[in-house]
């Protein structure tokens, strides 16, 4: 900076010995300088990013130019003051200040940027994973929080303040709170690596091993929270959630659930009539997917008769149990008209007389 202050007393020389004309034409040129940036920018913008939607480039292009054209502005007024003939006191204190400014700037800046870039990201048709609906908010915030945290860092060097010592400081308030709050601390990290490995997403019906069975409704950073077929929203921590064995009904490629209808009927049945009619029945039902279609597997030779199982797919896991009675009481329906037995496990006791 004493450098470029130094350039310019030799260049504002040739205006004479007037200190705040050469002031005035610093600044500017300054302004002059900030205008010809300004429009650089916007072509930049527009050659960079001009596939994005219009009024994405326009709030990008306003969050740029405000800060470009302040900063240049400012480091005009820096100049200025390295310039100028102050006490050193008073310069420092003009410098620190400006240089605050222009940090400030480009941190409300960022901040912008941040948001407006994730929700151009996430209204594409597949978002890239750091702008989807479960980590938009996670990342932003992490992101908001390392800008902070180095703008402040500038600052406090700006006005010539030692943060080693706050540095050592905040460590040891750190250790302080995060043997206070492990749990807390737990549940956290458990959750941004729910958010980033995606185990289960709002919306999937999940069973955890410890029973708990539900739809997931919101997933945060500390808990999930299970909406349950009586009703009843269940908040988990998410500390609970990474450490569970969690079945995800919904999990598959095309979001169905498979739904088993074991049934037994006679020895002697027709076993393509069963089969016709089960499948028959699994058609006509509503929730029943068209595709994969339903299907028949004979899987044993009981006991007492032919153990049949029909396999079909719903769009709903939390309607298995519906659909599945629905099911069970169309084939009983349907065997009875038809005339298909359907056994009755039988034991035949023989008693001897010694």
């Amino acid at each position: 900076m004493t450098s470029m202050g130094t350039a310019i007393v030799g260049w504002l020389d040739y205006l004479g010995p007037a200190p705040y004309v050469q002031a005035g034409v610093a600044v500017l040129a300054c302004v002059a300088l900030a205008g010809l940036v300004d429009a650089a920018v916007r072509l930049a913008l527009w050659r960079s990013v001009g596939h994005w939607p219009h009024q994405s480039i326009e709030r990008l292009g306003r969050s740029v130019r405000q800060p470009v054209f302040f900063t240049i502005l400012l480091i005009g007024v820096m100049w200025v003051f390295s310039a100028v003939e102050l006490a050193p006191r008073p310069q420092r204190i003009a410098l620190a200040v400006s240089e605050t400014l222009v940090i400030l700037a480009w941190l409300v800046f960022g901040v912008r940027v941040i948001r407006i870039v994730l929700e151009a990201l996430g209204r594409r048709r597949v978002p890239p994973p750091i702008a989807q609906a479960n980590t938009a908010t996670l990342v932003r915030n992490a992101l908001v929080v390392v800008l902070g945290a180095a703008s402040l860092y500038a600052i406090l060097l700006s006005w010539d303040v030692n943060v080693t010592g706050l540095v050592a400081s905040a460590g040891i308030l750190g250790l302080a709170l995060s043997l206070a709050a492990q749990d807390t601390l737990s549940d956290l990290v458990a959750g941004i690596a729910i958010l980033t490995d995606k185990p289960y997403r709002i919306g999937d019906y999940i069973v955890l091993d410890t029973g708990e069975r539900g739809a997931v409704t919101a997933i945060g950073l500390r808990s999930t929270r299970l909406l349950t077929r009586d009703d009843v929203e269940v908040t988990i921590p998410n500390g609970v959630m990474g450490r569970a064995k969690i079945i995800n009904e919904s999990g598959s490629p095309q979001r169905k659930y498979r739904l088993r209808a074991p049934v037994r009927v006679a020895y002697g049945s027709d076993i393509d009539r069963v089969m016709e009619l089960m499948l028959a029945t699994a058609a006509a039902h509503t929730q029943v997917a068209a595709q994969p279609e339903p299907r028949m597997r004979l899987r044993t030779f009981g006991e007492s008769g032919l153990d049949f199982e029909m396999l079909c797919w719903i769009d709903q896991p939390a309607n298995r149990g519906l659909v599945l009675h629905e099911l069970n009481c169309e084939i009983y329906r349907v065997f009875a008209r038809e005339g298909i037995v359907m056994p009755i496990p039988q034991q035949e006791v023989h008693f001897r007389n010694r």
